[in-house]
């Protein structure tokens, strides 16, 4: 290629993208007095704030000097880009081969769209317009040799004719470069121009500046050889069938899946992927839309797919019975009319080279047997038909756990489970407590022992401290604990493990068994007395007996607790508080008891 030949370029350039981006990410109005930041200085601001003096490059301070009111947004790539995206797909519905530069500007060839709209200017206007009509965004269309002059072209929103680039560049000034240490060097020689600086010899800069210069030369030269990076496309996997007779016995509806999961199957293999979630929509002759995407834990082949299809429209045209003969929750209303088209969209589409089979041959038959009849199930009755338990965090074990929809993702509703090292310590320590034991006769018949000597120190949390003694006379009767002496306090790293996330949970074990509802129950004192618990954790008597609803009386032999609950107290409507005890029956049976509102509950049962 001669430098001459450069590729005609069409650029398409949004002004102010991170202001427009915001506006539609976070409903900032762009037509007011915006700036975006970053790292505390302006990388973009809207046509209000450049009239009242704020600048790229400004700190926030002088911005927001120069412009009361002004609305700081930080700057974020990410919105940039996905706000950017249906702006690269309205060019692409008009021309192919299309490449992002940044979030805001995209480029491609000019000479597709020119031949086939009749003209370069008329390309780029339809182009333009386009982008306006479907997006609702200004864009701004320029045509040179090369990409950076089709950039700068696109600012001015002008066409450089063939052949004209390296005169529309030689006035414009060395800054365009957006190379700000090779601008200022140029501008403390005295080069202020692009064409200035195209004048130099080019062994003469590269020897002087460096590689990067010289490629900044040959821009400023307009002999700009790099080919555009043509950005892919996503493939259009969704596969619909329309049917003039609507569909109203499963039967036909599966014979007509099954053609349309090997129609998706193909079409997923032809581009080297698979999916592992299926999207499966109907639309009714009445215009009713029904819509239920389906998880597998593996890959979805075709007939894993035609078989969720075929459960899906099983559910929908006869599943409400069933859930009503299952005493499951009502289903959805069955559709009025048959259904007159049916689509399939993938979802979780990643590369598939195909499946190792294991050394033996294939495993987990029995696995992949219940899986299918479980989601059979699902077609029929609905999601949350079969639902599967997930440990999540809690204080109660009702609230521990999470029921996840069979095939959904293992999501608990809240984080930070606990596990048996994690109990926390007062509760850990009153589980070793042994229960109070009664006290001897012998004890209680024994003479009052003399009064012990007075120690010298006594230990005070982590310190030591002096013990003086109170004297009544000649018989000391007790003894003030006076200097206090306590270390400095452990550092973080010192101090061993991290506070748990959910302070006030139950210790280990976790219960095997927890009822919906908590049973009623009575706990009797070995006066036949209900034990009582006081604002200061104090029993009324020792735990002796369990009476629960239906059953017999049963001895309690062993029992730890009290343990406080006092949950979202500063919110009266919610607040719960209550007491929780281990109890050991007799017969070997462990319960999980509390205490709320002056009533028992059985709450759960160990193994």
């Amino acid at each position: 290629m001669s430098d001459g030949d450069a590729l005609r370029t069409l650029l398409v350039w949004c002004p102010d993208w991170p202001v427009v981006a915001a506006e539609i990410a976070e409903g900032v109005p762009a037509g007011g007095r915006v700036a975006v930041l970053h790292a505390n200085r302006v990388v973009a601001c809207s046509e209000a704030a450049r009239a009242e003096g704020v600048r790229r490059g400004l700190r926030k301070r002088e911005a927001e000097s120069r412009c009361p009111g002004l609305t700081v947004v930080e700057w974020d790539t990410a919105r940039d880009a996905r706000a950017f995206e249906p702006v690269v797909a309205a060019i692409e519905e008009k021309a192919a081969g299309v490449e992002v530069l940044r979030p805001g500007a995209a480029a491609l060839a000019a000479r597709g769209p020119a031949r086939y709209f009749g003209g370069e200017e008329r390309a780029a206007e339809l182009i333009v317009e386009h982008v306006a009509a479907s997006c609702d965004v200004e864009a701004q269309a320029g045509i040179a040799d090369g990409t950076f002059a089709a950039g700068l072209a696109a600012r001015r929103g002008v066409i450089v004719p063939p052949g004209g680039t390296p005169e529309f560049l030689a006035g414009l000034g060395v800054e365009t470069l957006d190379r700000p240490q090779l601008t200022d060097m140029l501008r403390r020689l005295g080069i202020r121009t692009l064409g200035a600086f195209a004048a130099l010899p080019a062994s003469d800069v590269l020897a002087r500046f460096g590689f990067d210069a010289s490629l900044a030369h040959r821009l400023a030269a307009g002999r700009d050889h790099r080919p555009l990076a043509v950005r892919q496309p996503p493939p259009d996997l969704e596969v619909t069938d329309t049917h003039e007779e609507p569909l109203e016995r499963v039967d036909v509806a599966a014979f007509a899946a099954r053609a349309l999961a090997e129609r998706l199957h193909d079409r997923l293999a032809a581009h080297g992927l698979a999916c592992t979630r299926l999207g499966i929509t109907a639309v009714t002759e009445r215009g009713e839309e029904l819509h239920r995407v389906w998880r597998h834990d593996g890959l979805l082949t075709t007939a894993a797919i035609a078989e969720r299809v075929r459960w899906q429209l099983d559910g929908w045209l006869t599943g409400t019975s069933r859930r009503s003969a299952a005493g499951l929750p009502p289903a959805p209303a069955r559709p009025t009319s048959g259904i007159i088209r049916l689509t399939l969209t993938p979802h979780g589409v990643l590369a598939h080279a195909g499946l190792q089979p294991g050394l033996w041959g294939e495993t987990g038959e029995e696995r992949r047997r219940a899986h299918r009849a479980l989601s059979r199930v699902q077609g029929l009755l609905g999601p949350d038909s079969v639902v599967t338990p997930v440990l999540a965090g809690g204080r109660s074990p009702s609230d521990a756990v999470t029921l996840v929809p069979w095939g959904d993702e293992r999501v608990p509703a809240r984080s930070g489970p606990l596990g048996p090292d994690l109990a926390p310590a007062p509760a850990r320590r009153r589980a070793r407590k042994p229960p109070p034991q009664p006290v001897p006769a012998a004890l209680l018949a024994a003479p009052e022992p003399p009064a012990p000597a007075p120690p010298a120190s006594v230990e005070v949390g982590p310190g030591l401290a002096e013990v003086v003694p109170l004297r009544r006379g000649d018989a000391p009767e007790a003894w003030a604990v006076v200097n206090v002496a306590v270390p400095a306090r452990p550092r973080r790293a010192e101090r061993g493990r991290a506070r748990p996330s959910w302070p006030g949970s139950l210790p280990a074990p976790a219960p095997a068994l927890v009822p919906v509802t908590p049973g009623r129950a009575r706990v009797l004192d070995p006066a036949g007395e209900e034990v009582r618990v006081s604002g200061r954790l104090e029993l009324s008597g020792p735990p002796a007996r369990l009476l629960t609803e239906g059953g017999d009386p049963v001895d309690v032999i062993g029992w730890a607790g009290p343990w406080p609950v006092d949950e979202r107290w500063w919110a009266p409507a919610e607040a719960h508080r209550r007491v929780r005890f281990q109890v050991a029956l007799h017969g070997g049976t462990a319960l999980l008891l509390s205490l709320a509102g002056g009533r028992w509950f059985v709450e759960a049962l160990y193994d």
